[in-house]
């Protein structure tokens, strides 16, 4: 039986890409599902897509992570559909192709309110429930961009290093005396989803057009299936992507001077 048979999970971003890819992995490996994001229909459709017998086990609740006023109430509705929460998968974003010198800072502000502070938010009203039950997985999903920089993603990147410092501090908090509470960052490549396509210009405004880099990206249901496997191994921390995506982490780690002079010469917009 599958680590995550009968688990309930709650997955953000659900309506496509990751989030998506995830839900059909997870109906496999029996789990219970709690599905969010804006859209309300596309969950519904994402929900429809699964496997008649494990629908009754699926549950819808719309979400707006830069809406920070229901948060709260978001986290007591999702532990009332079945009665706790074993997983939050903090999947939910939207990226950013755009110069600072272009970017105004409300976009910079939109990015992180839903990026980090809505992440961060859910995770903070569900952490009693976790410490109640002394058991709990907190899973982020961030970004290479969560370990360097590049071009046309400062504000994206700022947001996703700093869900590495929070859920990094998050985890040293908990070894002490909540053993059975685990933290999982999951970093993301180029993955072939429709991110690129929302995300936000200077002005605010989306880029309407997949990236050639996101086209040729790694399938999402691949992805799911190496993201499963590391929430199952309860990993602190894992790269998936292609190997320029993570050699690039490696780079920046170890050899910081001469990333410095690729990425800034990187053709990654």
């Amino acid at each position: 039986m599958s680590y995550l048979s009968g688990k309930v999970i709650w997955i953000t971003g659900a309506s496509s890409g990751i989030g998506e890819a995830l839900t059909y992995e997870l109906v496999k490996q029996g789990a219970k599902l709690i599905l969010s994001a804006r859209r309300k229909e596309e969950l519904e459709r994402v929900k429809g897509n699964c496997h008649a017998a494990a629908q009754p086990f699926i549950r819808i609740l719309p979400l707006d992570l830069s809406e920070p006023s229901t948060l709260k109430l978001s986290v007591d509705a999702g532990i009332q559909f079945f009665g706790h929460i074993d997983i939050l998968i903090n999947n939910g974003g939207i990226s950013q192709r755009s110069l600072a010198k272009d970017t105004t800072l409300d976009v910079d502000r939109r990015i992180m309110e839903v990026d980090y502070f809505g992440s961060i938010g859910l995770s903070k009203y569900l952490l009693p429930h976790f410490l109640k039950r002394n058991a709990g997985h907190f899973v982020t999903v961030t970004s290479v961009m969560g370990k360097i920089g590049t071009p046309y993603r400062t504000g994206y990147a700022a947001a996703k290093h700093a869900l590495h410092g929070f859920f990094d501090s998050l985890r040293a908090e908990l070894w002490k005396d909540s053993k059975n509470i685990y933290v999982t960052l999951v970093c993301p490549g180029w993955i072939n989803t429709n991110l690129s396509i929302a995300a936000l210009l200077g002005d605010g405004s989306a880029q309407n057009r997949k990236d050639d880099t996101h086209e040729a990206g790694m399938k999402p249901e691949v992805f799911a299936r190496k993201m499963i496997r590391a929430i199952q191994q309860k990993k602190r921390e894992v790269y998936i992507g292609g190997s320029k995506e993570v050699l690039a982490i490696y780079l920046k780690r170890f050899l910081p001077g001469l990333f410095s002079k690729i990425v800034r010469n990187a053709k990654v917009k």
